[in-house]
């Protein structure tokens, strides 16, 4: 997969994207995650699908914002609307896991013409925003300057504090050596720890976005597919059902022997679920 730099209004993005004929399908990652978490799925369905997946500025990017970019749940919609328009990318099928499918959620309260389907991929959803208590201890943390911030998070550099379920314990059964390549840049680059800060202090300012867009939901007649965990612990199986029926077109997949972040626990089958839904 090729990787590529858009220059945005907003700021630059790294992303990847396989190219190739077939649907388009728009990766989004959760917080502290990276493009890797779906290396697998890509591998799964590059082969008839074109593959985009954006670096977002949640905190495990290596090109850090301008001082002033907006990093507020709606900035960073607009940080994705502004991307697909600099690829003229239309009728794109928007995917999110954990935070990116928060985005995706924002993305459809303004019925973006851009969005002409979505996968809902465990994620945070209603007022589980943030989500259960990797989330809000996350958050919390975000109230501290950045230098006291990257203090805190250096705990994790170590794999018995990762596998803490104020971490990744909960969001992830087999992944643990991706979730340490993506603590590196918050870790070690002052400019991404910024971004970071302000990415959970918009997160704290709008707890009630989700409730909000939720609402809007039902107006999204396009089709949906929302994939969720069994055994999630972060993400309520119940709003992966709730979800499900609150969008007309919208089905429900669930996922066995998976946390929070299936595209690292189960990318085979996410991936097959994804193919039959887009050939659908």
């Amino acid at each position: 997969m090729a990787t590529h730099t858009a220059e945005l209004p907003s700021g630059t993005l790294v992303y990847e994207d396989t190219g190739g004929e077939g649907p388009v399908l728009v990766l989004l990652h959760g917080l502290l995650m990276d493009a890797s978490l779906w290396t697998g799925v890509v591998e799964e369905l590059s082969a008839d699908h074109r593959c985009v997946v954006p670096v977002l500025p949640l905190g495990a990017h290596t090109l850090a914002m301008p001082e002033d970019a907006d990093l507020s749940p709606r900035g960073l919609t607009r940080l994705v609307a502004q991307f697909l328009d600099h690829l003229g990318l239309a009728d794109v099928t928007l995917v999110g896991n954990d935070t990116g499918g928060a985005l995706v959620q924002l993305m459809l309260g303004g019925l973006d013409d851009r969005v002409g389907a979505v996968v809902l991929v465990s994620c945070d959803a209603y007022d589980n925003f943030p989500p259960g208590l990797t989330g809000r201890t996350v958050v919390l943390m975000g109230k501290l300057p950045p230098a006291l911030f990257g203090a805190f998070m250096q705990q994790l550099r170590l794999k018995p504090a990762r596998r803490l379920p104020i971490a990744f314990g909960r969001l992830t059964k087999r992944g643990d050596a991706v979730t340490a390549a993506w603590l590196r840049p918050v870790l070690k680059l002052p400019p991404v720890r910024r971004d970071t800060v302000k990415v959970l202090r918009g997160i704290s300012a709008h707890r009630t976005a989700l409730t909000e867009a939720a609402a809007r939901l039902p107006a999204f007649d396009r089709p949906a597919l929302v994939v969720w965990a069994k055994d999630d612990r972060v993400m309520p199986p119940e709003h992966g059902r709730r979800l499900a029926e609150a969008l007309p077109s919208g089905r429900l997949v669930e996922v066995p022997d998976s946390y929070t972040l299936v595209p690292l626990d189960q990318p085979a089958v996410l991936a097959r679920a994804i193919r039959e839904f887009t050939h659908a």
